[in-house]
């Protein structure tokens, strides 16, 4: 497995922790002072991984595109989550990293529109962009960790 991915699923199986161990309630709950909540998160992380990965290259993303509508740059939560799709959530935070993983190796990637992040990070290959998709994943723990006290 390539050594970014590898990353991506350690983090990935923190995440979901968080699903296997908190409520729905809890998982919805927008604390004060917050914007979104540990839910929005998770699914904010698959999403950008999607873009960053896939359509980046010019490839159809493996999650829909209403599940990109809710949760890419720029959204907050609109409503609660269900627990169906906290469910479908919790398994697309690994199918993602699992096809991804395998279409690499097929060779799939084999474009990539250059990219400037929000950090002024140019993404220029699918490399760069699994190594950054980590970094951002980071700091989205991070921000789960603050809800996590708020709650």
């Amino acid at each position: 497995m390539i050594w970014a991915l590898e990353i991506t699923i350690k983090n990935r199986e923190i995440l979901r922790s968080f699903l296997d161990n908190f409520s729905l309630e809890q998982l919805n709950k927008i604390p004060k002072g917050f914007a979104n909540n540990i839910i929005w998160n998770i699914a904010h992380t698959i999403t950008i991984q999607q873009l960053f990965v896939y359509k980046l290259s010019g490839l159809p993303t493996i999650i829909s595109e209403e599940m990109i509508g809710m949760y890419q740059k720029g959204t907050k939560p609109k409503r609660d989550v269900t627990q169906n799709e906290v469910d479908e959530i919790k398994k697309l935070l690994f199918s993602t990293i699992e096809k991804t993983e395998e279409d690499y190796k097929n060779g799939v990637f084999k474009n990539y529109n250059t990219y400037t992040t929000s950090t002024n990070s140019a993404l220029t290959n699918v490399e760069d962009a699994m190594d950054f998709n980590n970094f951002h994943e980071g700091i989205h723990l991070g921000y789960i960790l603050a809800l996590k006290k708020s709650l």
